[in-house]
């Protein structure tokens, strides 16, 4: 660890994201194939946003939530993907103490939302296939407003326990994280004394909202799936399915890349 690493107190005031250790060659590579992902990742994000704003007939419920995921997958990815890149082709891969923990407040925030934002939605799917003629009573705009105002407060405010117990450990070296983002575990175990209880305590709040809002949507789509099945039509039934077909294909990604 270098001088400059510690400040005066003797405690750690940077940390070192090792991020891919590989040839700088094939970091190179990656720099570029990340950054065509960022770029069409912000591209097509922005383009669903651009459409539901642009579009009067697209200012409905469904859209709205849909443009608000959009929008927080652009403020997701950001969080942590420019720091990436920036270390892929720098020499030091630092980041400032505060700089980490604004990372990890950001980013598993965000992800917190995003898992809102996706029991939102397949309520929304619930209400549409399996209440459809109570659609329009209970799925107002003024819901629909609470809603977003929700999921985005819900995000922020879950991780500010972490965030806060993170920021009283003692971190006085080492300081290399073996990881391109702040992430917990290997955060925490860079302390100098044993955390266990703040380890224990962030790891379950982390993890409590995902299971939540993953039981939620699971509850909702065994009971749209049990009402697609008894559509008599054949019609009828692809036509629900194609209608939440997307938003399933998204919920098992995020599922797969929680695990």
């Amino acid at each position: 660890m270098r001088a400059s690493e510690i400040n005066s107190s003797g405690s750690v005031s940077e940390f070192l994201l090792l991020g891919f250790p590989c040839s700088w060659e094939i970091q190179i590579l990656l720099f570029m194939i990340f950054s065509l992902t960022y770029l069409l990742t912000l591209t097509g994000n922005m383009s669903i946003i651009c459409a539901v704003w642009s579009s009067q007939k697209l200012h409905t419920p469904m859209y709205v939530l849909l443009a608000n995921f959009s929008f927080l997958e652009v403020c997701y990815v950001s969080s942590d993907v420019p720091k990436m890149l920036a270390n892929l082709i720098s020499q030091t891969k630092s980041i400032s103490y505060a700089g980490c923990l604004l990372q990890f407040y950001f980013f598993f925030s965000m992800c917190a939302a995003e898992g809102l934002f996706l029991s939102a939605m397949s309520f929304d799917q619930f209400l549409a296939i399996c209440r459809p003629l109570h659609y329009s009573i209970i799925m107002t705009n003024r819901l629909c407003a609470w809603l977003v105002i929700f999921c985005w407060l819900g995000g922020f405010l879950w991780l500010l326990t972490p965030v806060t117990l993170i920021s009283q450990v003692p971190f006085c070296g080492p300081n290399t994280i073996d990881q391109f983002l702040c992430d917990l575990a290997p955060l925490l175990a860079l302390s100098c004394a044993p955390v266990p209880g703040i380890t224990l305590v962030c790891g379950v709040i982390s993890s409590l909202i995902i299971f939540l809002t993953f039981l939620f949507i699971l509850g909702t789509y065994f009971c749209v799936l049990s009402t697609v099945l008894n559509v008599p039509s054949v019609l009828g039934r692809r036509k629900a399915f194609s209608t939440c077909a997307s938003h399933l294909a998204v919920v098992s990604l995020l599922m797969v890349w929680s695990w």
